[in-house]
């Protein structure tokens, strides 16, 4: 509450806040703008009878691609590009490693690199999503026109200069708003779902011709639920395990020991939500690709994709859980590099108590962070598995998640948005004292 009423009395922190909600109602407002030639109706259907990887990204952009409007495939092309040209960085590709090392100059030039390679992304993706319902049999255009490879073309054109300014909303957010522009834009979509979600969550339960005493009782259990998973999150994506450090050329005694405090946080979940979106992508594809050609559907092959790659089955839960474990430690130790760290701090004449600094401190990071990472992993499996669970325990509809990989990153960025407005008070509380 104290920093909320410090909002209102700053006033660039005010301004700041107020023009991302502009920029978030420039966003929502173009989720409804749909493309041009082509009938909304048709495709908003098959999206309905669609989920998975298909029903997170429609999540992602705010319906967007329900909508099948201008920003239909959001900010994800950009999403994918960065994590490509993170894992090019790992000596796969060794000008980008340089570049990765050359400070701000290189940082501006994996910035510009990954620009180009989204926007490539979101024209190959635009063409392939459009091109996808000729082969679906459903009638997108509504307007006579011949559907032909200059439609789709023009329609791909379309779809990437919409994610080109979703690209340059999410900078204006990032440069005169509060929080990362990127994850702002994701949080809006997402959060533009939550008021919905729960209107027809009452209105089935509550105001339904069929409602009683137990439709009234689950509505409850649920809405509770879903509070207490917000609450564990919360905490689980705030909670860190803070590596104590030394300098070798300060005094070490008691008193000044405390007052140094020096130590590197590491996360419980350093991998964040990627390992649940690669788990999701990679069983979903082969489900959404049969999507587009009907007469597989229904074969024996296609039930057989059916089983095995949906994580709904007991088969395909399985082979869910195991790529989440394995992602979420692949992606750990990419995000945090014990060699990397041991080097640092030798540098930096700072060691970890009682450990030698150079191989034996970079031992004890990796073995630390492995001990971390199955807390993590653990963690992360029940949170993706709970929509999973619940749907089944209460028979809820699926427009109903409690848990699930939206919470995770509305809850993470909500914390980081936090930290911004904070520290901006505290800058600007500081500034007014020296004055």
């Amino acid at each position: 509450m104290d920093t909320m009423r410090a909002v209102f009395d700053n006033s660039k922190v005010r301004n700041k806040i107020l023009f991302t909600l502009a920029a978030f109602l420039v966003f929502r407002a173009a989720t409804f703008i749909t493309i041009p030639l082509i009938n909304p109706e048709q495709i908003r259907q098959f999206f309905e009878a669609q989920g998975g990887f298909i029903g997170i990204i429609d999540a992602f952009t705010g319906s967007a691609l329900s909508n099948f409007s201008i920003i239909a495939l959001g900010i994800g092309p950009y999403i994918t590009a960065s994590i490509l040209i993170q894992l090019l960085q790992m000596d796969i590709v060794p000008i980008l490693k340089e570049w990765s090392e050359e400070g701000e100059t290189g940082k501006q030039k994996i910035n510009q690199l990954t620009r180009y390679l989204a926007i490539a992304l979101a024209f190959i993706q635009a063409l392939g999503l459009t091109y996808g319902f000729a082969l679906t049999g459903n009638t997108i255009f509504d307007i006579g026109v011949e559907a032909n490879f200059f439609t789709y073309t023009y329609l791909a054109i379309v779809m990437t200069a919409g994610t080109a300014f979703l690209l340059w909303l999410s900078d204006q957010i990032t440069l005169k708003g509060i929080g990362n522009g990127t994850s702002m834009i994701i949080v809006a979509g997402i959060i533009s779902g939550l008021p919905g979600m729960f209107t027809s969550l009452g209105q089935e339960y509550l105001a339904g011709a069929t409602s009683d005493l137990g439709s009234y009782l689950t509505f409850a259990v649920v809405v509770v639920l879903y509070l207490l998973v917000l609450v564990g999150v919360t905490i689980m994506t705030a909670a860190d395990r803070k590596i104590p450090i030394q300098y070798a050329n300060r005094p070490t005694s008691s008193k000044t020991t405390g007052r140094q405090g020096s130590n590197i946080p590491i996360k419980i979940n350093s991998s964040g939500v990627i390992p649940v979106i690669f788990a999701v992508t990679i069983l979903s594809l082969p489900q959404t690709l049969l999507s587009f050609l009907p007469e597989f559907s229904a074969s024996g092959f296609g039930l057989w994709v059916s089983e095995f790659f949906n994580y709904q089955r007991p088969l395909g839960f399985m082979i869910y859980a195991i790529l989440i474990i394995l992602f979420t430690f692949f992606y750990s130790f990419i995000q945090i590099n014990p060699e990397k760290i041991a080097k640092n701090l030798q540098q930096q004449n700072a060691y970890i108590p009682g450990v030698r600094p150079g191989l034996e401190t970079e031992n004890y990071v990796s073995k630390l962070l492995f001990k971390i990472t199955v807390v993590g992993a653990l963690y992360l499996l029940v949170v993706a598995s709970l929509p999973i669970f619940t749907a089944v325990i209460f028979n809820l509809p699926s427009y109903v998640q409690v848990g699930g990989t939206s919470l995770l990153i509305v809850v993470g960025v909500a914390i980081q948005t936090t930290q911004q407005i904070k520290t901006d008070l505290q800058g600007q509380n500081y500034s007014g004292f020296i004055k």
